[in-house]
């Protein structure tokens, strides 16, 4: 019998879903660029459906190798958690650039702004209104998300399951009013680099509220299913450490560019 080498780390299955993946991604920009310039939506509209039928797909494949055929071992299983810590440190990063750029333009406002923060003829947002119930939203969502994890490893999946579904509904919440809020803005991404600073990192935190969001959804759903347990949990861990990176971006965001900034 031939021996196979015993590799001490994990070796996934071809997967169609990377490639399908980063063309969607393509398509998305490009969609949106589109959509900006020709109010052309067909391409954003075709690139949602490319990239929401990737993520469907490439989450049962996980779900499968995970739950049916007992390929997340304890080595596996590591490696998937170091992997989702390192993928939120350069989140981390990411939003450090955008608060970068507003302090540097803060802290000393250029002269073409008028030497002035706000800018000339920007109304600010009231950060006691919108962003602040916002704020108590998302940080009640994630005393929810910790109410959840700590009775799943109690086996206690009904309040598990409750406090899980109180998360989701928070989170969609805060969209639905982070949405209201940019439809009532007084400025525009147009308006100076304010504008231009305030709709990136918020909009950008907005997309990671909705990707949050669907990720609690899935492991709702899984958990309905009695697919984790209180030894195996990796996508449950992994859904609450984002959700939990969603709430502390939110603090800074709320406490740097709508109260300090405004």
């Amino acid at each position: 019998m031939k021996n196979f080498p015993q590799h001490a780390f994990h070796l996934v299955d071809m997967s169609p879903w990377p490639l399908t993946g980063s063309i969607s991604a393509l398509m998305l920009t490009t969609g949106l660029i589109k959509w900006f310039h020709l109010n052309s939506s067909s391409l954003l509209i075709l690139a949602f459906l490319t990239t929401s039928l990737t993520m469907f797909q490439w989450w049962r494949d996980i779900t499968r190798e995970g739950t049916f055929q007992g390929l997340h071992s304890s080595l596996v299983t590591k490696g998937l958690k170091w992997g989702m810590i390192l993928f939120i440190t350069s989140e981390v990063l990411f939003f450090f650039s955008f608060f970068w750029g507003f302090f540097h333009s803060s802290l000393s406002p250029a002269v073409e702004l008028g030497g002035l923060w706000p800018p000339k003829g920007i109304q600010p947002f009231n950060a006691f209104s919108i962003p602040l119930l916002n704020t108590a939203i998302l940080l009640s969502s994630g005393a929810t998300i910790t109410w959840a994890h700590h009775f799943f490893l109690e086996s206690n999946y009904e309040e598990s399951f409750d406090g899980l579904l109180c998360t989701v509904v928070l989170g969609f919440i805060f969209t639905l009013l982070q949405g209201f809020e940019y439809m009532e803005a007084p400025f525009s991404m147009a308006d100076s680099v304010y504008g231009s600073v305030f709709f990136l990192a918020t909009g950008f935190h907005g997309l990671h509220v909705i990707i949050g969001s669907i990720f609690l959804l899935v492991t709702l759903f899984r958990l309905y299913l009695f697919h984790f347990s209180a030894l195996h949990h990796v996508g449950f861990e992994a859904a609450a450490w984002y959700w939990h990176f969603v709430d502390v971006v939110w603090i800074f965001l709320f406490i740097s560019i709508y109260w300090w900034g405004s």
